[in-house]
């Protein structure tokens, strides 16, 4: 999950105090890059790490639903 929500994090950090909607979403992208680059690696921990080496090529799925997360949220503080 932390590779979600440390991009997320450092994105925002790195935007400054300015929360508009275009920053969020920049945020939201690098959480599902973060997700999607999780991907490449072995499980070490969670469930995923009982999977082992077959787990490889498909990404985190707890990363994946914290991006799935953190997108609804934002799409829901800005819509219209």
């Amino acid at each position: 999950m932390l590779d979600a929500l440390d991009p997320f994090v450092r994105s925002l950090i790195n935007s400054g105090a300015n929360a508009s909607r275009d920053v969020l979403l920049k945020a939201v992208e690098a959480a599902e890059k973060g997700a999607e680059a999780t991907a490449t690696l072995r499980p070490r921990v969670g469930r995923s790490s009982y999977l082992g080496d077959r787990a490889i090529g498909h990404p985190d799925p707890g990363a994946m639903a914290i991006a799935i997360w953190l997108r609804a949220v934002c799409e829901a503080l800005f819509a219209s």
